[in-house]
């Protein structure tokens, strides 16, 4: 994948995951980052889980993982900064 791939699936991933945590968006890069550090951190718990890389291209599943990781990432983020989701 192209790094604007990665790029337009951060912050795709970043904006999803805010909107399901409740907490807003994060801003433009704050969305990209938490989006592509999301799809790694998605990639190695599903291929932990799964034993299979599901982190492959820009599609669909990709997508999924990389928000599934960025809601786990906003919720460790939530558990040490003490920071609730804004209604």
């Amino acid at each position: 994948m192209s790094i604007i791939a990665w790029i337009v699936l951060g912050l795709i991933a970043g904006w999803l995951a805010g909107m399901i945590m409740k907490g807003g968006g994060y801003g433009l890069i704050g969305d990209i980052v938490l989006g592509v550090v999301g799809a790694l951190i998605g990639g190695w718990i599903t291929g932990a889980l799964l034993g299979r890389d599901m982190v492959n291209g820009f599609n669909i599943e990709t997508l999924i993982v990389a928000v599934i990781g960025a809601i786990v990432l906003i919720a460790i983020s939530r558990l040490f900064t003490g920071r609730r989701a804004v209604s």
